[in-house]
């Protein structure tokens, strides 16, 4: 095997990665273009994965140098090694977490030019007998449901950051929304370069145009039965009082809670927002504290909306943007799991 150079075992890819062709006389137009390439392909992928990416690959560079081997070039044998040791070891890891660190280090020998085939026999048996010995069901987060929101949001103060707050979960539950999207929006269109869509405030709701993880789609956010519950009302509160009418819409407010800033809220606010109102409202509080808080994370709205609609399934698909139905119904918690019996329909 070959040498790694520093920079491709350190988690990042070589700035190489994007150069022009050795036959091609450098400028300094092309030389902005390499920039701009480089640019548009770190941007193929969300922050988030890139970040994962990054992370797998720095365990996996970690690890050979444990083992006294090098990550480069490829070894369909040595990355059988690899998940092995990741599955035996304590602590042994879950199957979804194996499968994605092996799609990261796909994507990092890609990066590098270097095609790592999967279905390469050292690598799909030894991930086949993972799946078989260890594969679990996967566990599935606690839905919010209607009763559940509505205490949430009562534990909420009616200062700024409770306006912000009770926005933020009314429009992710009735939009079902991933948390990425509920802190990317902007309130128009281009209003950012890190925007992940927009929001327009129409008669009859909100109209959100989002550059989401299935590509583009729109959600509507109809107006609710009341003010103190509805998403719409609740956003508008936020935005006036905020004084926001340009750039992102859920931002951090200064020390004293009495001013906006313009610092975009991370996605990990909407986790720590849920986790502290589901505390605060008592959900589940028949459990010790630390497992009913495990109970809920972003998906649980995402999961509540689709538990709890009462609507065809198709426009719970749609607004969760799904490829199919089998998606949706994997986060439906309860539903009439037999209104269409088949043994009935098939003269049984």
């Amino acid at each position: 095997m070959t040498s790694a150079q520093p920079e491709e075992a350190s988690g990042t890819v070589s700035g190489e990665a994007l150069t022009l062709p050795s036959f091609v006389a450098g400028s300094g137009a092309l030389d902005r273009l390499v920039d701009t390439a480089r640019d548009y392909a770190k941007a193929s992928t969300a922050e988030n994965t890139n970040r994962a990416y990054a992370a797998d690959w720095k365990h996996f560079t970690r690890w050979c140098r444990m083992k006294g081997v090098e990550p480069l070039p490829a070894s369909p044998e040595m990355i059988g090694l690899y998940l092995a040791d990741l599955a035996s070891s304590p602590p042994a890891l879950s199957v979804s977490t194996i499968e994605r660190r092996l799609s990261g280090l796909a994507w990092n020998y890609a990066q590098r030019g270097i095609t790592l085939d999967r279905k390469e026999r050292h690598i799909a048996s030894v991930l086949a007998g993972i799946k078989r010995r260890h594969g679990r069901p996967p566990v599935q987060k606690e839905a919010i449901l209607p009763e559940d929101i509505l205490a949430m949001v009562a534990t909420l103060p009616h200062d700024l950051r409770g306006l912000r707050d009770r926005a933020m979960l009314l429009l992710g539950y009735a939009g079902g929304l991933r948390r990425s999207e509920i802190v990317s929006l902007d309130c128009g269109k281009d209003d950012t370069p890190d925007s992940g869509g927009w929001v327009e405030i129409l008669e009859k709701g909100a109209l959100l145009t989002l550059n989401a993880k299935t590509g583009w789609r729109e959600v509507e956010i109809g107006r609710g039965s009341s003010d103190q519950t509805c998403p719409v009302h609740a956003l508008t509160q936020w935005l006036h009082f905020a004084k926001i009418d340009f750039g992102p819409v859920f931002v951090s407010s200064s020390r004293d809670g009495t001013r906006a800033l313009d610092r975009r809220l991370s996605d990990k606010h909407v986790a720590r927002l849920i986790k502290r109102t589901v505390r605060a409202a008592g959900l589940r509080s028949e459990l010790p504290e630390k497992e009913r808080l495990a109970l809920f994370s972003g998906h649980s709205l995402r999961a509540g909306l689709a538990s709890s609609a009462e609507v065809d399934e198709r426009y719970v698909q749609k607004q969760l943007g799904h490829a199919s139905a089998e998606m949706t119904r994997r986060y439906q918690r309860r539903r009439d799991r037999f209104r269409v019996n088949l043994t009935k329909a098939a003269g049984l």
